[in-house]
């Protein structure tokens, strides 16, 4: 093939190349691709209820009533099985409150529909766990003694841990002084969380930052390796605050209370 289109004109070589690469395009604009569309999605304040629950119920010990907020966030995307096509993406892309995402990013157990969600509530089931222990850690509580009890349906993943941990330390706790960890504040958030209390990052943070405000939210605790990525779409009024730990949320939470000052991306 080589050797004839060196014998052609420049143009007609040209044309002969192009239309292999013009069937590619045409191929990719009309096959399934491996992404997803996220948006920004519900929020929850885990200091609250959950239809007609409460989040957080601690027995074994006193219970402090909280004022603020610490709300955990999430993002929506098209579902793990769903499709979409180049000239789809293409409509999404330069909407500031969505995302176009890798599907493994989103949904990186794979499977169906229905292993996916049973993952992500498993997830979500360990998630509690790690919080639960991390929080009774941090405040030198024994977990023979007190017991604790999340509740949020139809969230999944495990992003939501350190704001179930801040909750459960601020309804024990508050910020250790007997004031509120919030600071009568609506606080928002993501990040994972181990059993010792370490934070993790998580995904879609410029669209968790854009549900946070939405919802009243005026500081956002953000795992510090995602800084960028949530400045990247920050929405005014909301004050970015980096984690590692829990013990660095507190303290954070603590200094802003007080007027000292606390770090920001």
């Amino acid at each position: 093939m080589l050797s004839r289109l060196t014998r052609l004109p420049r143009p007609a070589a040209l044309a002969v190349c192009a239309v292999p690469v013009l069937g590619l395009f045409a191929a990719a604009a009309f096959a399934p691709l491996p992404f997803v569309v996220a948006i920004p999605g519900l929020t929850a304040d885990v200091l609250g209820s959950d239809q007609g629950k409460p989040v957080i119920t601690v027995t074994g010990a006193p219970v402090r009533d909280t004022k603020g907020e610490l709300r955990m966030t999430t993002i929506r995307a098209t579902g793990p099985s769903s499709t979409m096509k180049l000239h789809e993406l293409i409509g999404h892309w330069f909407k500031t409150d969505q995302a176009i995402m890798p599907r493994e990013a989103v949904y990186s157990s794979g499977g169906s529909d229905e292993e996916i969600e049973k993952h992500n509530l498993a997830e979500m089931t360990k998630s509690q766990s790690a919080a639960t222990d991390a929080a009774l850690g941090f405040l030198h509580k024994d977990p023979k003694d007190v017991k604790v009890d999340l509740n949020l349906a139809d969230v999944g993943g495990p992003s939501a841990g350190l704001l179930f941990s801040l909750g459960i330390v601020d309804k024990l706790d508050g910020d250790g002084s007997g004031g509120d960890l919030t600071g009568g504040r609506s606080i928002a958030g993501t990040g994972t969380i181990t059993a010792d209390g370490q934070v993790g990052a998580v995904g879609g943070v410029a669209l968790k930052t854009q549900a946070a405000r939405r919802d009243g939210a005026s500081v956002f605790l953000v795992p510090k390796a995602e800084c960028a990525d949530a400045l990247s779409e920050l929405p005014e009024g909301l004050r970015l605050v980096p984690v590692t730990s829990l013990t660095d949320a507190v303290n954070s939470l603590r200094a802003l209370n007080q007027g000292r000052p606390t770090p920001s991306c």
